[in-house]
């Protein structure tokens, strides 16, 4: 049956590429200065130096300093803890990158890196702060409030999910030379970089070409009509829960309301099927189950949709409409 449904779908997309190929070359191009622009320079030195460290056996010593801070907050070991503090620096996917690495380095088990998934993997100071803030909402400090509040919807989920923190000691790293290291790092961190961006890509695609069949249209004109709601603001939704960006980019040169950030918040807390995909593209070599990221970035958008409309009423930071 998955495979009936599956096949029928890369028929369905295939129909679609012959139906409007100007504007999925149109869509392909976008994605690819999407990647050009911010992903690869935001994350390939992230990656790199994510590996590296690990290799060097730096989350050891951070073990043994975030383990009390750890135990206590999430159940989990200060190396796994080190997976938080990656993804919340680098952005998507880095957290679920930092969680593949350590479970095949031995530094964590199997069950704690599945419970990381879920909390781990979030969006960077970079997007939140430049992209959205001051992009969406010309305001850095709405971009900093929107952070701040999606730290803590993950700070949430991973307290939600606290389970009894691991006893058994990570295994010791293999000592390596810097450059063994290095080249080892930067070889994994190009291999993944070049996975986030295909998917980045073939969603921004995807989105192209429902956009220039006129289905988003339609469904964003029903919708609002359904809730009373901004055709706009259903329509940023609606991509958004397939890809971040371009959803956030619906909202562009809009009046910065209250919902509007709120809206932003969700769709940050979610990050799109093209996050998760880009989730199993850098766990595609381990054994580790995806499914449990999924519940996670749920429960982030809930919590960051809560915050942001709680914390806007403490914090005006928007410009005035």
């Amino acid at each position: 049956m998955r495979n009936r449904v599956a096949v029928l779908g890369a028929l369905c997309a295939m129909f679609c590429l012959i139906l409007a190929p100007g504007e999925a070359i149109e869509s392909a191009r976008c994605g690819l200065s999407l990647c050009a622009e911010l992903i690869v320079p935001s994350l390939l030195p992230f990656f790199t130096a994510s590996a590296l460290l690990i290799r060097l056996g730096v989350p050891q010593t951070l073990g043994r300093v975030l383990a009390p801070l750890a135990r206590r907050l999430w159940g989990v070991s200060g190396a796994g803890a080190s997976a938080f503090f990656a993804g919340i620096c680098g952005g998507y996917p880095l957290g679920a990158q930092t969680v593949a690495e350590l479970y095949a380095v031995g530094q964590i088990k199997k069950d704690e890196a599945e419970r990381l998934l879920r909390f781990c993997n979030n969006s960077g100071p970079s997007f939140l702060v430049g992209v959205i803030g001051a992009g969406i909402f010309s305001s850095s400090a709405a971009g900093l409030l929107l952070y701040c509040v999606h730290v803590s919807s993950a700070l949430l989920v991973g307290m939600l999910i606290r389970r009894r923190a691991p006893d058994a000691a990570p295994q010791p790293a293999a000592e390596v030379g810097i450059a063994e290291a290095l080249v080892a790092s930067v070889r994994q961190a190009v291999s993944a970089v070049l996975g986030v961006c295909g998917f980045v890509v073939c969603f921004c695609v995807l989105a192209g070409l429902l956009d220039a069949l006129g289905l988003w249209s339609a469904a964003a004109a029903a919708l609002s009509r359904l809730f009373r709601a901004e055709e706009q603001d259903i329509r940023a939704l609606l991509i958004g829960m397939l890809e971040l960006s371009s959803g956030v980019g619906v909202l562009r040169g809009l009046p910065p309301t209250r919902g509007r950030f709120v809206l932003a918040a969700f769709l940050s807390g979610w990050g799109g099927f093209s996050v998760c995909f880009q989730t199993m593209a850098v766990l595609a070599e381990t054994d580790l189950d995806a499914r449990g990221h999924l519940v996670g970035r749920a429960l982030s958008a809930v919590f960051s949709a809560l915050l942001a409309a709680a914390v806007l009423r403490f914090f005006p930071v928007l410009p005035a409409v």
